[in-house]
């Protein structure tokens, strides 16, 4: 959520900042600004009547000291008066505060300055990495192709039980899976992230508080809890980071505990709900996949320096593995709706001759805190502040399986377990079944 304070000191810096994104949010930042400007007139006219009771009723007693009781029901009669005026205003307030609020729960977080200016992918900047690697001396194919041929990948059983865009995984392909999480979370917990294993369904809030929601609902599976409950709404997390990041909701850390370092691994839902037609085959873009999540919580000033932290261990797992990659700085027209800075890591996909993307490193700034009520306090005397968050997929699993399938192929149909993933699996190679 914006800075309300930034708003209204310096309107003129949000807007750049909206329009580098693209522009489309224009539109509801001047009806916020609308609103906050009726909103603190409204306020200045209730407190002008809320002082002018108070003053009003300390006559009273001093009208009844001195026994003049004229004055006191005088006064009174105006106290009564002043009253329910003030408790009119107090009415209009509230719907004018969570008008402004939702308002505001609308707004995307501005760009940092460092930020490459653009519109889209086509402005997105290579950071590093990104050299294609020669091509095979056979045909490659793509991870949809060879995992059906290997007989690890079951899509036709996955479409009887559940319908598209959902992976069903046999054999060795359910052990690769299984040795990919078991090799990040043992990489990433020897750097010092803490493991948790977090509930996969959440309240309305916690979703609010990461900014799913409300601007990505047609993108999430929602349930309702039973009767016994009181049928409270339950959504299914979208990845990780909305469960991790909230652990710190509606607290005042202490800055010697910062920074906070969260990892998970957790399978994900999302309704792909404005992706028809995209990605439909294999493993790229499916409605239940899994994922390692990455979480920082930080103070200000030591975001950026562990935005390139965080990165650094998503992209870990890529070099160890082998997996060709590069690491691009998304633009201010391509960013998430929470993110201040963004780099994306992409594989490169032999199979289908592209770069894809698998991990996304996010810095928010303080947008989330904001939304959850999470701050710090420097000190025992300090005032609270805002933390930062950060997340990243370190990395995606299902994307991550399909790197391995293409570009560790080989001209037989067989697929070569990377060196440091050996011990995970327990063997060097998936080898096709005998005819």
């Amino acid at each position: 959520m914006l800075d309300p304070k930034l708003i209204r000191q310096d309107p003129e810096r949000v807007r750049t900042g909206i329009r580098n994104r693209g522009g489309r949010y224009l539109p509801a930042l001047e009806e916020l600004i609308t609103l906050d400007a009726e909103y603190r007139k409204k306020l200045a006219q209730v407190e002008e009547l809320r002082g002018k009771r108070n003053a009003q009723s300390k006559k009273i007693g001093a009208a009844m000291a001195a026994k003049d009781l004229a004055a006191a029901e005088a006064l009174k009669a105006e106290v009564s008066k002043l009253k329910a005026e003030l408790e009119a205003g107090e009415a209009v307030l509230k719907p004018m505060t969570e008008a402004a609020r939702v308002s505001a729960m609308g707004l995307p977080n501005p760009p940092h300055e460092s930020v490459p200016l653009g519109k889209g992918p086509e402005d997105n900047r290579v950071v590093r990495g990104g050299t294609q690697p020669p091509e095979p001396a056979f045909k490659a194919r793509d991870h949809h192709s060879v995992g059906e041929k290997l007989g690890i990948i079951d899509f036709a059983a996955a479409v009887k039980l559940s319908g598209s865009r959902f992976t069903l995984l046999r054999g060795a392909g359910a052990k690769l899976e299984r040795a990919l999480i078991s090799f990040m979370l043992e990489r990433h917990l020897a750097k010092g992230y803490e493991e948790i294993w977090p509930p996969y369904l959440v309240k309305r809030e916690i979703a609010e508080g990461t900014g799913q929601l409300p601007k990505f609902e047609p993108d999430l599976y929602k349930t309702t809890t039973g009767e016994d409950e009181g049928d409270k709404e339950l959504f299914l997390i979208p990845t990780a980071e909305v469960p991790l990041t909230n652990l710190v909701r509606e607290q005042i850390l202490n800055e010697s505990v910062l920074p906070l370092k969260f990892a998970a691994f957790t399978p994900c839902f999302r309704l792909e709900a404005g992706s028809y037609g995209k990605d439909v085959r294999g493993l790229i873009r499916v409605h239940q996949f899994d994922k390692v999540e990455l979480v920082w919580i930080t103070k200000p000033e030591d975001s950026q320096n562990a935005l390139e932290g965080l990165t650094a261990d998503a992209e870990g797992v890529l070099t160890a593995l082998g997996i060709p990659h590069r690491v691009v700085a998304l633009c201010t027209g391509d960013m998430g709706f929470s993110a201040a800075k963004t780099y994306d890591l992409e594989v490169w996909m032999p199979g289908e001759g592209k770069w894809r993307e698998i991990s996304s490193c996010s810095d928010c700034g303080d947008f989330q805190a904001r939304r959850m009520e999470a701050r710090f306090r420097r000190g025992a005397q300090g005032d609270p502040e805002f933390v930062h968050t950060l997340n990243g997929s370190g990395v995606a699993v299902g994307r991550l399986f399909a790197a391995v399938l293409e570009n560790c192929q080989q001209a037989d149909g067989s697929v070569k377990i990377p060196p440091a993933l050996v011990p995970h699996f327990g063997a060097e190679s998936i080898k096709p079944k005998a005819a």
